[in-house]
């Protein structure tokens, strides 16, 4: 108490000192006596109110210990809280302080509200008087929405501020059920019973929200407590407050999607809530439940055989728990659910409180007592919107089997476009469609089927005779995308399949449970594993017995018993293991060779999981940081528990050992100097581009556990959680997990060349029909994508999941080709008659916006699931992670899979910074660079920018580490310069005489308004695209074709080292160059893009061509359409074409004797090679040249989890300035100014007042770049900090001044806005091209 009595006497930094006394002494409290301490809390009260944090924190810290040793007395609660202390916590724990703690400090202190909350009725009341659930309310939707959030706090474990959160939601709802009576308890209920407005106030504020968490994908610990605090606050309301919460969110759903879970303590918990409504509500709520399939679910829980695959599938969900729901200490007792939110701790494991019959008990009696017998019949069980949509999905599926004769496609079409009108009709009709009636309907298996033709339940699709399902495709896609996207009249949220998506989602929401694996069962201890290469790691290992197969010869047995496996351990590795020992080639003598070749074989090189990458699946990073894992460690500042650890493999053919980010994590590619020399060695090089990632990957075993095959993409780890995952058992026992000992089964692999054959057939097949069909060549790509691509490998085909997720990816190429299909429509009707004008061959096309695609669940918890360090460094990542985000990655935000980018193409060490390097951490000598990566300082020439940037690839497009610019005879150094100097390069890039691009010289032009470096540069309001080179010559107007394929391998290394780097590029490439760089292939289409006078065209030309087929098709003689076979009212002839290349005369496509002039006869081949010349052979090389580049940094395949338009915003940042009404919560105001201060006012009001170029003109200034990064102005990191310039003269003759390094503007405080415009446009355009010191 003398410390504190006379604390305000001293200073801060001695206050500090003295609270660190008080907080010592509080931490050793004797808990028999801790009466005398209470007279301390008022002067702690008070103190909570100073401004200083480590002060503050100090204090909580003390009232935290002061109530963890009064807890057990209700009298010495009330007496804390006689003091304000109620009051003072809650102010500190809203969202809104202006005082921030850290978090176990914030945590600590919503643990003390519940502890006052527990044992005083006082607090209770003092809680709900102060509104409370207000700030609850916005913690809890900061779990839901953390995918949108960069805080990296939201993990599971005891000290999860939600968990805390949801302690004192269930203190703030009483009930005596389970709860030993007592007379605080009373009030609290009398209290309420008296209050009905605030506990209503209580129920709209949180129901809804934890409603969200729960479907957002928390874990089973949160949802238990979410379904606790429901289920209290349903008990203690009454039915007609419970008929207004219920507005607020739809509990029939909600429910129908926890019986979905396998946990008998959710389902007892949702059981008891539908029982409780029911009872209080039955007339209300009783065709709800029937209609949202909660009825069903019910009656599923009895009798499981008799729910259909297509209904929600009840005990079918895959969501983990563990039977530790907190991190594993071994000083914590593990608990059972029942007991994870009381407030007393108890040092024993009490028993589970549910019997093992109390949930069919329970639903029993709900069936029993609430829903009418006749119910049982399906027919009378279903509504009527069920039956309705249950005649639509008949008729679908009675469209694929009516066999299609000549003469009546056109009539199959309006009958598919009938039925599809009329099931977006019932979609989106007045009466809504549950989520339970759209899946028990067969809707979506039965879309599935007919826009498939039956091909998406295939294992494997043949390519011989898919030529037949192509043209049925083609015409089934584009009546869809005419139904769906062809409005122009109504909202884009309206459009049909924005409703359809909608249903899909929620849908994908009620049904899923993709695991999220945390890594509390990795105990932290050394273990030694004898597979595959005999070394300690950090984590248990498996113990696994190996035997061989039954009834194979050719093997023999495995000498030992049970060995210590890796769990990260790849099927190719635990082969490289076995081979050598079990191998029984006999020799001529009849000895066994195995010795010999065990002397012989060098030790098993371990080749990643994602070898197999010719069968087309992509197991991504996690698999390929699992082919070795940590042999040493090195002491890494800043990163927690296992992630402090560095990371290393070791190469076994060579002893080199690498770190972690030094390898190209999941990449193939090797790289490679790319030749600069003759067509025929870059021919040479595209081939072997090509065939560097397609290893020779034909396994000689076969591995088996407990009868299922070793998936080789895989760990073993990953292979026995997906099988305990499947099982009834929603609780993972890691301690068994670990000590059980597993069996292995190995065959010998039988050598099959069936995956080739079939790519060679594909390739023959590709090959020989394009050339017939040009009218239905832009299927192929999206088809093949399509059918080819593999989903979760853990989902069973005949699931609902499986279905709706096929559906959403189909859904999502149809929109991303919607052009591409509603102008092949438009061409085959111009050609069958039904048009007349080339001018309506035009189309216009509303397209859903992409972020519609976006599962937020799915997101979540893959965001949660990279929020685990210790996974993310061992691999532990669960399978379907990989495979979704591999096939499809829409349904992740575009930041979630930025996250995953960087971990997968750089490693966990550099993901760790997330746009640190793009925006701060690079620039700012005095803070160190998270996770030590190195950097490299380059020395630039400003007049020989591309060559600097030539020798700096030539030297450091390789290393990992930063690369940093410092400009010659300059002193500046650091994120200014070095972004400039990318923006120099990509305007060098941009430059006339080149020969890189599609030059439009009307488009040619020299802006006085920009900067003098941006003069001469090309501006092609479509974008950049390689211009052709052709095959035949090797320049072209003095520009030789090897220094143009050199020039593209420099851009494809600078494209690369921006992305690693996270640097913000300055240059327009066009949307089919971005698609170029996915690899995906391009049609006639896609020229409309980049050349749009070509394509259109084209496009009319391919129009008369396919008029001519036609009518050659039907043999009718029809002498109108005869004369149509004409371009605008001129004959093919007289046009005087002929075979070159538009806009490039000495490009000749075609040296066929019959091919001199274009006429209505060769008008197809003319089509056909001007395409393949401008968007396949013409540019073959120099896109190869690009990737060949790009690969010597890293590999390219990782970007294919983004679209074109979301590559663009990666590489160039944004294309817009900034959102003026946010600005000034991204901007920093110092040294002087604060928002309201006339110099900013004014600054703001010019700003706004600038025209494009000279925003991007201050945007270069101020930051270096011309664009922000990703994110606009609220990525920039740090944030744009605006301060005044103090000078001994007059402020109106002193410049505006930066430091582009830490994005901070000096601003003279002018005298007038007129003044300050004039000296800072002068400052923008003169002060460019030097870093000095200001």
């Amino acid at each position: 108490m003398a410390v504190l009595n006379f604390v305000d006497f001293f200073s801060v930094s001695v206050q500090r000192v003295a609270l660190s006394t008080v907080v010592n002494i509080c931490k050793k409290l004797p808990s028999e006596c801790p009466a005398p301490f209470v007279e301390a809390v008022p002067k702690l009260c008070d103190l909570l109110q100073h401004e200083d944090q480590q002060l503050v924190e100090s204090v909580a810290t003390c009232l935290i210990k002061i109530s963890e040793r009064m807890c057990q007395s209700s009298e010495l609660l009330e007496e804390l809280c006689k003091h304000e202390l109620i009051n003072q916590v809650t102010r500190l724990v809203n969202l809104n302080s202006r005082t921030t703690v850290s978090q176990p400090i914030y945590n600590g202190l919503i643990g003390l509200l519940v502890k006052l909350s527990s044992g005083s009725f006082v607090a209770f009341r003092s809680l709900y008087e102060l509104n409370i659930t207000s700030t609850l309310k916005d913690v809890l939707s900061t779990y839901d929405l953390s995918h949108r959030m960069s805080s990296p706090h939201l993990v599971d474990g005891n000290c999860n501020q939600v968990h805390e959160v949801l302690k004192l939601l269930n203190e703030l709802l009483p009930t005596s059920a389970g709860d030993q009576v007592n007379q605080v308890v009373l009030d609290k209920q009398s209290f309420l019973a008296d209050h009905p407005d605030l506990l209503q106030k209580f129920g709209m504020d949180i129901l809804p929200t934890l409603v969200q968490v729960v479907n957002s994908g928390a874990n089973i610990c949160v949802c238990y407590g979410c379904l606790s605090v429901i289920s209290k606050l349903v008990f203690l309301s009454k039915s007609d407050i419970l008929v207004e919460l219920f507005k607020t969110a739809n509990i029939p759903s909600f429910l129908a999607g926890v019986f979905t879970r396998k946990d008998h303590h959710l389902l007892m918990l949702a059981l008891q809530i539908a029982e409780m409504i029911l009872q209080k509500l039955a007339e209300v709520y009783l065709n709800s439940f029937i209609k949202e399939g909660v009825f069903f679910a019910i009656d599923a829980l009895l009798m499981p055989e008799k729910c259909s695959q297509a209904m929600l599938p009840v005990f079918s969900g895959i969501q983990p728990s563990f039977d530790s729901s907190r991190k594993s200490s071994a000083r914590e007792v593990q608990r059972c659910l029942c007991y994870a939110f009381d407030t007393m701790s108890s040092s024993s494991v009490p028993p589970c409180k549910l019997d093992k019959d109390t949930v069919c008990n329970l639903a029993k009696y709900i069936k029993s007592n609430y829903f009418a017998a006749e119910l049982l019949e399906s027919e009378k069980g279903m509504t009527d919107i069920l039956q309705n949509l249950r005649t639509f999905s008949a008729a679908l599926s009675n469209l694929i089997n009516m066999p299609v004769v000549d003469d009546t496609p056109v009539q199959h079409e309006e009958k598919f476009y009938s039925i599809l009108n009329q099931i977006m009709l019932k979609l989106n009709g007045r009466e809504p469609v549950s989520t339970f009636e759209f899946i028990e309907s067969g809707i979506v298996k039965s879309l599935m089927h007919y826009l498939s033709n039956g091909l998406y339940l295939r294992d494997n699709v043949e390519f011989n005779g898919i030529y037949d399902h192509l043209l049925v495709l083609g015409k089934r896609c584009e009546v869809f995308a005419k139904l769906f996207l062809s409005y122009s009249d109504i909202p884009v949220e309206d459009l049909p399949l924005s409703v359809l998506i909608q249903k899909l989602q929620s849908a994908l929401s009620s049904l899923e449970n993709f695991p999220v694996i945390p890594s509390y069962g990795f105990k932290q201890r050394n273990s030694f594993a004898t597979v595959p290469n005999g070394r300690c790691v950090m984590y248990p290992c498996f113990r696994v017995r190996f035997v061989r197969g039954e009834g194979e010869t050719c093997l023999s047995d495995f000498p030992e018993d049970v060995l210590t496996v890796d769990p990260f351990s790849s099927s190719d590795a635990i082969e490289g293991y076995l081979w050598p020992k079990i191998f029984t080639k006999r020799t001529e003598n009849g000895e066994s060779d195995a010795e010999a070749l065990e002397q012989m074989e060098s030790p098993p090189i371990l080749l990643p999981p994602n070898a197999n990458s010719s069968q087309g699946e992509s197991s991504g990073f996690i698999d390929s940081m699992s082919t070795d894992l940590p042999g040493t460690q090195e002491d890494e500042a800043n990163l927690s528990q296992f992630a402090s650890e560095q990371v290393h493999f070791r190469e076994a053919n060579s002893g080199e050992t690498m770190s972690l980010d030094e390898i190209d994590i999941g990449s193939a590619v090797q790289e490679r100097q790319f030749p600069t020399g003759s067509t025929t060695e870059m021919k040479t090089l595209c081939s072997a581009s090509s065939n560097n990632d397609i290893e020779d990957s034909s396994p000689r075993l076969l591995l088996y556990l407990e009868g299922h095959q070793l998936r080789r993409t895989l760990t073993l780890y990953q292979v026995i959680l997906q099988q305990l995952l499947n099982s009834e058992n929603e609780f993972i026992q890691w301690a068994k997990l670990w000590s059980q000992v597993y069996t292995i089964t190995y065959k010998k692999a039988v050598e099959s060349k069936q995956d080739d054959l079939q790519e060679h057939t594909y390739l023959e097949w590709k090959s020989s029909i394009l050339h017939k069909i040009i009218a239905y060549k832009q299927y192929m790509a999206f088809f093949s994508s399509m059918f080819a691509c593999k989903l979760a490998s853990d989902l069973d085909k005949s699931s609902p999941t499986y279905d709706i997720l096929f559906l959403l990816k189909s859904l999502e190429a149809i929109n991303k080709c919607s052009f591409h299909l509603m102008s092949c429509e438009r061409t085959r009707a111009f050609a069958e008659g039904r048009i007349d004008n080339l001018d309506n061959l035009k189309v216009t096309v509303h397209s859903v916006p992409q972020n519609e695609f976006v599962s937020s669940r799915l997101t979540e918890k893959l965001e949660q699931q990279m929020r685990d360090t210790f996974t993310l460094y061992t691999g532990g990542m669960p399978s379907w992670c990989n495979e979704l985000i591999a096939s499809c990655p829409f349904l992740f935000s575009f930041d979630a899979r930025c996250k995953y980018f960087r971990l997968a193409a750089f490693g966990p060490r550099r993901a760790q910074l997330p746009a640190m390097s793009r925006n701060s951490g690079a620039s700012n000598d005095r803070q160190p660079i998270a996770g030590g990566l190195p950097r490299k300082k380059f020395l630039v020439w400003r007049d020989r920018v591309l060559d600097s940037a030539t020798r700096m690839m030539d030297l450091h497009a390789r290393h990992k580490g930063l690369l940093e610019v410092e400009y010659n005879e300059e002193v500046g150094t650091g994120l200014g310069p070095t972004l400039e100097f990318y923006t120099l390069v990509s305007h060098e890039f941009q430059k006339s005489g080149l020969g890189m691009w599609r030059e439009d010289h009307s488009l040619f032009i020299t802006s006085k308004t920009l900067p003098v470096a941006d003069s001469g540069i090309l501006r092609n309001p479509f974008g950049l695209f390689p211009r052709p080179l052709s095959p035949t010559s090797d320049s072209y107007n003095g520009v030789q074709f090897s220094e143009v394929l050199k020039k593209f391998v420099l851009l494809g290394q600078i494209v690369a080292r921006a992305i690693q780097d996270g640097r913000v590029l300055d240059i327009p490439f066009s949307k089919a160059f971005y698609k170029l760089i996915l690899g995906q292939d391009l049609s006639l289409y896609d020229i409309l893009s980049f050349d749009p006078e070509l394509g259109r065209t084209l496009l009319e030309f391919q129009a008369i061509v396919n008029r001519k087929i036609h009518l050659e098709s039907t043999c009718v003689e029809n002498p109108t359409l005869k004369l149509d076979l004409c371009f605008r009212n001129t004959m093919i002839e007289d046009l005087f074409l002929d075979f070159t290349l538009p806009g490039y005369p000495d490009y000749v496509i075609s040296s066929d004797c019959n091919h001199k002039m274009v006429n209505l006869a060769n008008l197809e081949d003319y089509i056909e090679h001007v395409v393949d010349a401008t968007i396949h052979s013409g540019i073959v090389r120099q896109v190869e040249a690009f990737k060949s580049g790009f690969n010597q940094v890293f590999a390219i395949k990782h970007l294919c989890i983004f679209t074109e338009e979301e590559l663009e915003r990666l590489l160039c940042g944004e294309c817009d300035f900034w959102a003026f009404n946010e600005v000034l919560e991204h901007i920093k105001f110092d040294h002087g100014y604060t928002a309201s201060s006339p110099p900013i006012i004014n600054l703001l009001e010019i700003i706004q007042e600038f025209d494009y170029a000279q925003r991007r003109a201050f945007l270069q200034f101020v930051t270096g770049a011309p664009r922000l990064p990703p994110g606009g102005l609220a990525s920039l990191n740090p944030k744009l900090t605006i301060v005044r310039k103090h000078s001994s003269n007059c402020a109106d003759t002193e410049l505006p001044s930066v430091m582009t390094c830490a994005n901070y503007l000096k601003l003279p405080p002018y005298s007038s806005k007129e003044r300050m415009k004039e000296k800072l446009l002068y400052a923008i355009t003169e002060g460019q091209g030097s870093f000095h010191l200001s």
